[in-house]
């Protein structure tokens, strides 16, 4: 049994089960975490706030026992809902990895199967990793690098909000990938975290050249290239279009 499954055993089942984690820390965060359920209203087509509250378990897990607990399951129909998260500093990554981006996405959604003591629920549920990205107001160490900027719309000039601005390579010494990324905020700035090395002309050539992407969603996307130490303190634009 996984650490992250505390309530596998529980007669309170939960049909979903959330482990935030701070994804530049590489560590599981859940203090300061802020859950909100919603319920999706077919008839009205939106989204209605509920009162449930979410439990956080020893190990990490944010989940809601009970939720979908009928006296007669039989005569109703699964539900949509959503959790969203907040924390102070960070933003919520909401697709799952390997799932395609969107900006639009604004929780992480499932059904909620109708269930009792007598009639188990049709599925079963798995942890759900949720990585909680660096907002502009990170508390990284000090003396840590970044870069900051904004994302723009490149025809309406428009703030893009929640896009996803990341930066990829290598180490020089053992070739080890790594990646940085973060979430631009309601007025589509940025702040992204740059550790580790990068590219650089020759063996002993000062400066270095990261390339720093930005989707909303698959087919609008924007780059730019970043060159350390002499664009430390810019603020770089980079505009997002219909690639």
């Amino acid at each position: 049994m996984t650490a992250f499954m505390p309530l596998a055993r529980s007669t309170l089942y939960s049909p979903l089960w959330l482990v935030p984690f701070d994804d530049h820390a590489r560590r599981v965060h859940t203090a300061g975490v802020e859950a909100r359920l919603d319920r999706f209203d077919e008839v009205d087509g939106r989204w209605l706030p509920l009162d449930d509250r979410a439990v956080r378990t020893p190990s990490g897990v944010i989940a809601y026992p009970g939720l979908g607990r009928r006296a007669e399951p039989w005569a109703a129909r699964p539900e949509r809902h959503r959790v969203r998260l907040a924390a102070a500093g960070c933003r919520p990554l909401y697709p799952a990895d390997g799932e395609p981006f969107s900006a639009g996405l604004a929780g992480v959604e499932f059904l909620v199967h109708p269930w009792n003591d007598d009639h188990p629920p049709a599925v079963e549920a798995t942890p759900r990793l949720v990585r909680m990205l660096p907002a502009t107001a990170y508390p990284y160490p000090p003396g840590a690098r970044t870069v900051h900027g904004v994302v723009l719309d490149a025809t309406t000039g428009a703030p893009v909000v929640n896009a996803l601005v990341e930066a990829r390579g290598r180490t020089s010494q053992d070739l080890t990938p790594w990646h940085e990324r973060t979430l631009s905020d309601a007025r589509g700035a940025f702040r992204l975290s740059l550790r580790w090395e990068g590219e650089r002309a020759s063996e002993h050539a000062v400066e270095e050249t990261f390339r720093i992407e930005a989707t909303e969603r698959p087919g609008r996307t924007g780059s730019l290239a970043v060159h350390l130490p002499q664009d430390a303190e810019r603020q770089h634009v980079i505009e997002i279009r219909e690639q």
